[in-house]
């Protein structure tokens, strides 16, 4: 009898930690989150919903801007997977298989999945007019990514509907139940014209001051970002898909001048390589001849 009470205690335990989830801390801003959902459970399901959106994607046929994108993403992929491993946080990215896609779409959008997929689309680029800028914008969405903000939104929504029914109807091993695969989707959501979650505001933010500093690790200048965002206020009037739950452009910008001071300090420009002419200079050298008489 006393054995299996031990066995239930022990049991009991082990469902109000799962109920409970576990606490993490996102790298930079140092936030605690409580997420229910595993990464391996958010992997999958942000996969599945990332190949179904890519088979009706059409590939950007232009080259050059292509080529731009996986450079850029791959420069921000390389620098946030060093900070990482560099602070012990290897582990938050060990999983991820980071792929850059330029797509034939109109829309001033571009998104990241957990687990590194990065699309941007071509409506976008116009008004990111150089690499710098779109550093901001791949540095804001793949923040989105190394702060779990889907497992966060998830794991609210898991709460929202199944409230104390989760270990039972929505949380089953590693894999995803039919009810967290749902939930996946709604999240995700990238066969809209969303291209991502619905974040929160203070994700957004977070996001925003997050994907400043990737941007300047990478070798990026963050100053670029204030202009930017003033453009993209004009070019969309505050319609931009993905910004819909974002801060007020007056106080995104107002939000990255106080965080320009510590994103700077991140900030090691590229090196720039110069071709140099050298000019050989020929010298002659005139052999003097010294005669001695003989006395």
């Amino acid at each position: 009898m006393k054995k299996m009470k031990m066995l239930f205690v022990s049991a009991l335990m082990a469902v109000m930690a799962s109920s409970c989830g576990t606490t993490s801390t996102v790298p930079i801003t140092g936030r605690k989150q409580n997420i229910l959902v595993s990464d391996e459970q958010v992997l999958s399901l942000s996969n599945q919903e990332y190949q179904k959106y890519m088979q009706t994607a059409k590939p950007s046929t232009n080259a050059t801007n292509t080529a731009m994108v996986k450079r850029v993403g791959q420069n921000l992929a390389n620098a946030v997977v060093s900070y990482l491993q560099q602070n012990g946080l290897g582990t938050e990215v060990s999983q991820y298989k980071w792929e850059f896609n330029l797509v034939q779409d109109k829309s001033v959008n571009a998104f990241c999945m957990p687990g590194g997929k990065i699309v941007v689309f071509e409506g976008i680029l116009p008004v990111t007019k150089d690499e710098a800028s779109l550093a901001v914008v791949l540095g804001h969405e793949i923040a989105h990514a190394v702060a779990k903000h889907s497992a966060e939104r998830m794991s609210n929504e898991v709460r929202k509907q199944y409230g104390g029914q989760i270990l039972g109807a929505v949380l089953q091993g590693a894999g995803a139940s039919a009810n967290l695969q749902q939930i996946g989707a709604t999240v995700f959501g990238i066969g809209t014209t969303l291209g991502g979650a619905a974040y929160s505001r203070s994700q957004e933010s977070e996001a925003d001051r997050m994907g400043l500093i990737f941007a300047a690790m990478a070798g990026y200048d963050p100053n670029v970002a204030v202009a930017f965002w003033q453009r993209m206020a004009q070019a969309t009037g505050s319609s931009y898909s993905i910004l819909s739950d974002h801060p007020s452009d007056a106080t995104r910008i107002k939000n990255i001048q106080g965080w320009l001071p510590e994103a700077l300090k991140y900030y090691r420009p590229a090196p720039t390589v110069t071709k140099s002419t050298t000019t050989k200079k020929k010298t002659t050298s005139t052999k003097k001849t010294t005669s001695t008489k003989k006395k």
